[in-house]
Parts: structure tokens; sequence; C-alpha cells
């Protein structure tokens, strides 16, 4: 047997977030970073950045950082080589950024539509593909989009938030067909009902919550720090034989 706990260790990479200063996305920069990476983080603004930068650095690593909007192609494009300019390549990409926009099919805006369409599923490919160039010159990469449990699901009152994410976990697949043998490994994972400010409003809403929680066989809503653990793993030579797989952490909410 020759399995060592240093195959979780990912001292010497770098890891590329996106929309890693706030939310879901702050947490896994920082677990990343405890686990040995040093951390590039583009986002939409430089909100509560300089936070995180201190952050990382009491677990010894450095954090840069880019802002852009990635609703446009060209800031997609390009952000992959802001974070090569930083630290001369890129180990990891995690496509975390993305938005949502509720409200009822018959009344949704088609701006709306093509906003979230633009941040949660183009950037995604945009910024993979430019990322998979240099990983395949380097010989090895890891790619994890953030899929949804409505990459399963139809969902309500969010048709534009679903299609982008069925559109993330087939992305990773197909992706994974394609740079597997280069060894770039892409996965994905599924965060449950978990407590940020996107499902705040339905939080807020004390019957559809309380239908969240009687679905939820571990009978809580997840929080971010339940994620991390996950992202670790499929960043690590641990996974480097998973490719194409959409890792649901949702406290059970599938198989009910």
């Amino acid at each position: 047997m020759n399995f060592s706990l240093d195959f979780f260790s990912l001292q010497g990479k770098v890891a590329m977030i996106t929309g890693g200063n706030t939310g879901i996305g702050r947490e896994i920069a920082l677990a990343l970073a405890a686990a040995g990476a040093d951390i590039f983080i583009y986002a939409h603004s430089n909100r509560d950045m300089d936070s995180l930068i201190e952050e990382v650095a009491k677990f010894g690593k450095e954090a840069h950082f880019s802002t852009g909007d990635l609703s446009k192609e060209e800031n997609a494009m390009s952000a992959v080589s802001e974070c090569i300019k930083a630290y001369g390549k890129i180990d990891i990409l995690v496509n975390n950024a993305g938005t949502i926009k509720r409200s009822p099919l018959l009344e949704g805006s088609n701006d709306d539509w093509k906003t979230v369409l633009d941040i949660n599923l183009s950037a995604v490919y945009y910024l993979s593909k430019t990322a998979a160039v240099e990983m395949t010159k380097q010989g090895h990469g890891k790619i994890i989009n953030i899929a949804s449990m409505l990459s399963f699901q139809g969902g309500k009152f969010v048709p534009s938030y679903t299609a982008s994410k069925h559109g993330v976990a087939g992305l990773t697949k197909a992706f994974a067909n394609e740079l597997a043998g280069k060894n770039i490994q892409i996965n994905a994972v599924a965060p449950g009902y978990i407590k940020t400010a996107n499902t705040a409003p339905i939080r807020a809403d004390e019957v559809r919550e309380k239908e969240i929680l009687n679905r939820i066989p571990a009978e809580r809503w997840g929080e971010t720090s339940d994620l991390v653990g996950g992202v670790v793993f499929l960043a690590s030579k641990a996974s480097d034989y998973v490719n194409g797989h959409i890792l649901a952490i949702d406290g059970g909410w599938l198989v009910r």
C-alpha cells in the first residue's frame, strides 16, 4: 500500500478561485490555502479582499487578486492570464462565481436570462478552456466547477439558474472526456441547501424553509464549511483517477 495523507497536500500548487472573496468561494479559498496552495482570486469587486489576504497569510501562503465582470467574454478569456502573471502557472481552477435571478417564469426578464447564462455558464466555458491550455502545457491540472441541486432538478422561479447549472454539469462531463487523457481532472461539486446570501430569501420564507428542512435527511441547512473537504479532495492528488464526476454535498437531499 502506498497511500499517504500527502495525497491531499496542495503544497507548491497555485489555485485560482472565481468569486473567491465572499461566501462559498471565500471558504474554498481558505481551505485550499490551509492545504498548502497559494491563492489567486478573480472577483467582481475587491470587497473583503484585504481581510482574505490576511487570513491566507496565516497559513504561510500568498494571495493575489484581480477584479472584473465575468459576464463579459473578454474578461472571462483574460482572467487566467492574470493568475499566470502573478504566479507563473495555474494548477487548480475553481469556477465558483455565479449569480441568480428569481422571478416567475411568465414575468422573467430576458436581460436577466442573458446575464445569468453569461456568468454561470459561458464564463465557466471560457475560463476552463483557457486554463486547460495552460494545464496541457504543464502536463497536469484540476478544474472544479460549482454545480447545484438544480443541475439535477428543475426548481421553481429560477429557469435561467437551472439551465446554467444543468449546463455546468454537461460541460464538466464534456471537458473530462477530452482532457482526462492529458492528466487534467475536471469535476464538480453540487452544493445542497447552504446558508449563503443567495439562499437568504428562501430561509426567510417560513413555509418554504420548513418544506426544505423536512426533505433533508441531515435535518439542517448546510454550512459553507461543509463543502470544502470535497473541494480539497478534487483539487488534490487523491482524486487523480476521478473525472467528470458531480459530487453532491447535500445532507442527503437527492436521495430523499
